[in-house]
């Protein structure tokens, strides 16, 4: 287990881990029940919920978790087949574990028996065992039917194993269970009455053991603590001396099961095994975000360092500032890497809300997943769980069709889902596809046109066209389910996904299914920008939306009404005349500079005074009075301590466009 904290804090957590996992077992068992594999993690994952369950004092998720466990026990004897149907009772049943951990106050027990009841009529007669009592958690459900083996078990627990929530004593029972049990407590290393901490565990325990278990059963029941304590199993034939010293116990000796289970249902590693063997350890989100905001910091003092080196001709202080912004952004890099998690952790979760959605849309879909190694700043990984939920559910609502309809159109039953992502520069694309019908643009234009969000007639491109779809309210359903038709979901993933700094593209032919791509940036935290001057203030443009910077023809600076277009290498491109959209009083340069950005694949120039140079930017967010202002989306702090406003690229870009499509038309 980690150390530090509650230890019930800590079982929480890595049970939330192992529950995750399960899920995943689980669902892969709805499609290969014949997977022995998978039965065996799974009985491993239950075994290690019950008994943790049970050691921190978790009756009721112990109770029920052995329930369940003992009916995947039947499987592995071979007394019951794996079904499909078993696991989506055991998937139900996952569930309600995790209610009992998480909220036991507001878990049903109605709803717990009723999944046992479903679970005893499933396994037949052979029937889950009564729940356990306390010293009996691990009762073997069948009576032994194997040869007897005699072992003997030495193990000592680490001192303060008390203070981490470990029982010896639930240990020792479980033992008891396995068959016939002869205990003799080891008390070679107590310790003088005056250095006797009563907290701590001195004494150490010798147990002979007559089972027909396996050893692997014998080394199960220390599954939790293994990593941190003496352990020694050995074949007897006739009981040995107890005084007899306890080595501790490599690896190498205790040998995996006979068929190993996949990671999956591995118990989590405590902090000393990670310690020792150089893996992970777990530390609080919330020291994270305070790491990044102290970079952050850093990263504004050394941007102030360097503005006044730049002006010092003393060549020393010059290369210690040089040295401390080296050292700033190698920190800054590392800290960001830190916070960077795959994306599996997030397209994990989707296979579940497929399988419960097909289930009850009768509709058959297969979910596949590539790229789940690309890695995204947790903070957007977190925020984007609800945008991909609602995308999920419109593709299997409105997008796959029914069996029947897919066979009428030519194609097969089984509806397809993909999920990938994958990085191109500062940015992390993630698609949604699918091979459904495809969008009904006919049917979007006249429900736009009929809610005044389109002119008649107007031109639009299929891209322009099916932003539509984000607005608030809108929605094409020709009913209201409980998934669709009340135009409420489409419009929240588009305000996510705006202040994630991110946008949103769709493209569908019809009758071969639709593609949504979310592009968002690999972190919230701190950017690259371009520094600008618009009169007096001074700006940041993402540089990750720059193109390109180009000098703004005299004929366009004389211009004060006109087609506000520059050409570029035969493209046209509108600008915005920011100074005119700042209200800046100064008199323009003399040479002004278009930034070209772009976003959403459509350009627009920004007609800037002047172009300063790149710049580290820390990101602070807009006081609540300020969130309603599209221009900017956020502020950040410059070197001598002013601030300068981010301008937010894809409302700019937007606003360029609608302008162009005005001037087109008239």
């Amino acid at each position: 287990m980690s150390g530090g904290g509650d230890p019930t804090d800590t079982f929480r957590q890595e049970a939330q881990e192992l529950l995750e996992q399960l899920e995943q077992i689980l669902l892969d068992l709805t499609r290969t029940p014949d997977n022995p594999e998978l039965v065996d993690s799974t009985f491993r994952a239950l075994h290690t919920i019950k008994g943790s369950g049970s050691m921190f004092g978790f009756d009721e998720v112990a109770g029920f978790t052995h329930h369940v466990e003992s009916a995947f026990d039947l499987v592995r004897k071979g007394k019951v087949a794996m079904t499909a149907v078993l696991a989506d009772i055991a998937l139900a049943g996952k569930d309600h574990i995790r209610n009992l951990i998480e909220r036991p106050e507001s878990a049903d027990p109605a709803a717990g028996k009723a999944i046992l009841a479903r679970l005893e009529a499933t396994v037949g007669g052979h029937g889950a065992a009564e729940a356990p009592k306390p010293a009996d958690a691990a009762a073997p459900i069948a009576a032994p039917t194997a040869p007897t083996a005699k072992w003997r078990v030495q193990f000592r627990l680490p001192t303060d194993a008390l203070a981490t929530g470990t029982n010896p004593l639930l240990l020792i029972d479980e033992l008891r269970s396995l068959g016939q049990a002869t205990v003799t407590p080891l008390l070679d290393k107590i310790p003088r009455l005056e250095a006797l901490n009563a907290t701590e565990i001195h004494i150490g325990w010798d147990v002979a053991l007559e089972t027909d278990k396996p050893k692997t059963a014998i080394e199960d029941v220390f599954m939790f603590v293994m990593d941190e304590m003496e352990l020694k199993i050995e074949p007897i034939d006739e009981p040995k001396p107890v005084s007899a010293p306890i080595a501790a116990a490599p690896a190498p000796t205790v040998p995996a099961a006979p068929t190993a289970p996949k990671p999956a249902a591995q118990p989590a590693k405590s902090t000393t095994e990670a310690l020792k063997s150089g893996g992970s350890i777990r530390v609080p989100a919330e020291r994270l975000d305070n790491l990044m905001d102290r970079v952050g910091e850093l990263v504004i003092a050394q941007s102030r360092l360097k503005q006044i080196a730049a002006a010092s001709q003393d060549g020393e202080f010059k290369s210690i500032s040089e040295e401390i912004e080296r050292l700033a952004l190698e920190l800054r890099d590392t800290t960001m890497g830190v916070r960077m998690v795959p994306i599996a952790q997030l397209f994990g979760r989707f296979r579940r809300l497929v399988h419960d959605l097909a289930g009850e849309l009768g509709k058959e879909i297969n979910l596949t997943t590539s790229g789940e190694e690309t890695e995204l700043d947790k903070t957007v990984i977190e925020r984007l769980n609800d945008p991909l939920v609602h995308l999920i559910r419109n593709s299997i609502d409105h997008g796959l069709e029914s069996p029947e309809a897919r066979k009428d159109a030519g194609k097969a039953a089984q509806g397809h889902i993909h999920l990938s992502a994958r990085h191109t520069g500062d940015k992390v694309l993630i698609s949604i596809t699918d091979d459904g019908k495809g969008l009904d643009r006919a049917r979007i234009r006249a429900r736009a046109e009929e809610n005044g969000l389109i002119q008649p007639g107007q031109e639009m491109s299929d891209s322009e066209l099916f932003q539509v779809i984000f607005q608030p309210g809108f929605s094409t359903a020709q009913k209201v389910t409980n998934l669709s038709g009340r135009g409420v979901g489409m419009d929240v993933v588009k305000r996510t996904l705006d202040a994630l700094r991110g946008s949103i593209d769709i493209a569908s032919t019809t009758g071969k299914g639709t593609e949504i791509t979310l592009r968002l940036p690999l972190t919230l935290a701190i950017i690259d920008g371009l520094l600008v001057r618009i009169g007096q203030g001074r700006y940041v443009i993402p540089l990750s939306a720059v193109e390109e910077c180009v000098e703004l023809p005299p004929v366009e600076e004389s211009r004060v009404n006109g087609s506000n277009f520059l050409n570029i290498r035969g493209d046209l491109v509108p600008f915005l005349r920011l100074r005119e959209m700042f209200n800046a009083t100064t008199p323009p340069d003399k040479y002004q500079k278009v930034v070209v950005v772009s976003a959403n694949e459509m350009r627009v120039g920004l007609v800037v005074d002047q172009v300063i140079g790149d710049h580290q930017t820390v990101i602070k967010s807009l006081s609540k009075l300020h969130k309603g202002v599209g221009t900017f989306s956020g502020a950040t702090i410059l070197g001598d301590g002013t601030v300068a406003l981010i301008l937010e690229i894809g409302h700019l870009v937007a606003r360029g466009q609608r302008e162009r499509n005005l001037k087109l038309a008239s």
